[in-house]
């Protein structure tokens, strides 16, 4: 019987986090560059196994087995966002692998955020983040955004003038990556100077569909209710069970 609370608790538990991540994803469905993050769980058993080096996930029973789930693990889906065009002079987005470099105050972080503006001291800037870094991981000045761009994220003044390139850079496992607070990508190792188009002119969506999210919400949250429902049922249970024992004593 307490076995059937403990389950019913931890699926209340993993169903509460992963609303939590979906949420998360919803609000960021119109934010340039935003990429989707998914939610697993595993039984106790699963973690168990895993922690204690076994790899292979290969199961030998020793007891009684758990069906509990707990939270597992936090992805982000990395998948290419659709483009809008939005003719922005300093509006730029990657197509293919890779990440902008922006330079932050806790150091440097990634993003495929390509809405930029300038600073008040006329550098390349993602607002609210930091200043954009090029191929030498420099900071990029520009003072007018009157400017033209080629296809490798090289900037020109209208008159030509070369102002500097836009760096991008690619992970050898993107899943070695870690999203912060802020929404900027951390860690992974040393990224390489990357090969993909730098299209003026343009943003990426977020890659998160709201129909699809819709429906993983609507289906999380009658699976949450349904476990609170049925602990209730459970804490009734062993309520009543209790008291039938002490009265027949």
């Amino acid at each position: 019987m307490f076995k059937g609370f403990y389950n019913l608790a931890s699926g209340m538990i993993t169903h509460g986090k992963n609303l939590d991540v979906i949420s998360n994803n919803m609000a960021n469905v119109a934010t340039s560059g935003f990429k989707e993050d998914c939610f697993t769980g595993q039984t106790f058993d699963e973690v168990m196994w895993s922690r204690v080096g076994n790899k292979e996930k290969i199961y030998t029973d020793i007891g009684g087995i758990s069906y509990a789930t707990v939270p597992s693990q936090l992805y982000t889906d990395y998948t290419q966002g659709a483009f809008d065009e939005t003719g922005m002079p300093l509006d730029f987005g990657i197509e293919g692998e890779g990440f902008f470099a922006i330079q932050t105050g806790d150091g440097i972080a990634y993003s495929r955020a390509g809405n930029f503006t300038l600073d008040d001291e006329g550098y390349l800037t993602l607002p609210g983040f930091g200043r954009v870094l090029d191929i030498n991981r420099e900071e990029i000045l520009l003072v007018t955004d009157k400017v033209r761009a080629d296809d490798y994220g090289r900037i020109y003044t209208e008159n030509g003038g070369f102002l500097g390139q836009i760096g991008v850079y690619e992970f050898a496992d993107n899943g070695e990556l870690t999203k912060n607070e802020r929404g900027l990508f951390v860690g992974g190792g040393e990224p390489q100077l990357g090969t993909a188009r730098v299209l003026h002119g343009r943003v990426e969506r977020s890659n998160v569909g709201m129909v699809q999210q819709m429906v993983k919400m609507m289906s999380t949250q009658r699976a949450y209710q349904s476990a609170a429902q049925l602990t209730k049922m459970y804490d009734q249970v062993m309520t009543h069970a209790t008291t039938d024992v002490g009265r027949l004593q």
